[in-house]
């Protein structure tokens, strides 16, 4: 196993409580076996549980984890983008706390890591993947639909948006959500598309992924907010707000 870079994970995590502490004993075993440098990064988007502190309870002081704190919910993309610009290693992966992509998949990402790549994210849509539990039918018509249009209007050539398994050398993570605003579901839409319009080349890698039944997605009004943030994107995108540096 390389040890040429160092990695932060980013775990968002809202009304998390009951799962987050065997999410990181997962992650800590896994992540210690590779032998390289690691530390996590956890962000509660406020939650009205107990997540943070079931969080800070998984790791003993002085053992690489943070745990950052949102005062009232701002939604997945904000949470993902505090835990990246907080993250110190040479790169940064987000990650969900159900690991609907296995942490495991991370071994495919190595290889482009240990080659420089920028940007590197999981797929569940393209040769390779493979789906171990479907979306219900509503739910996947909707994804896939959201993907057409994110490209259509966007400009890129994405198979798969919104997998919440993505991993960027420092350097991007700086430039990409630095200029990020979406602070709901249509994040991942924002990221891809500024590490396109930023000249970041993005791997594609096919990964294993399941639904979670537990999913915190719920469609009408992620449709909406969705179609909404898409609508952000273009106007942002459209009036120069994304040329600006960070």
């Amino acid at each position: 196993m390389s040890k040429k870079f160092s990695l932060t994970v980013v775990i968002p995590a809202y009304n998390e409580e009951k799962r987050i502490f065997s999410t990181i004993a997962s992650l800590r075993a896994y992540f210690d076996s590779l032998g390289f440098a690691w530390d996590l990064v956890v962000v509660d988007d406020g939650s009205s549980d107990r997540t943070a502190e079931a969080a800070r309870s998984a790791f003993g002081p002085g053992s690489g984890l943070s745990v950052l704190s949102h005062r009232a919910n701002r939604g997945k993309g904000a949470a993902v983008r505090t835990g990246m610009l907080a993250s110190s290693g040479d790169y940064a992966i987000f990650m969900d706390a159900d690991f609907s992509t296995p942490v495991e998949e991370f071994a495919k990402f190595i290889p482009c890591l240990e080659r420089g790549e920028p940007a590197v994210i999981g797929s569940r849509k393209m040769a390779g993947a493979s789906v171990e539990k479907r979306q219900p039918f509503l739910r996947e018509f909707f994804g896939k639909g959201f993907t057409f249009l994110s490209n259509l209007m966007l400009g890129t050539s994405y198979s798969d948006f919104t997998c919440g398994f993505k991993c960027f050398r420092k350097d991007a993570v700086r430039e990409i959500f630095g200029r990020q605003f979406i602070d709901g579901w249509s994040y991942d839409a924002e990221i891809l598309y500024l590490a396109t319009r930023l000249g970041y080349p993005v791997t594609e890698v096919p990964v294993r992924w399941a639904h979670s039944a537990e999913s915190k997605v719920r469609l009408l009004r992620d449709i909406w907010t969705s179609s909404l943030g898409l609508l952000k994107i273009s106007f942002n995108r459209l009036s120069g707000r994304y040329a600006a540096k960070p």
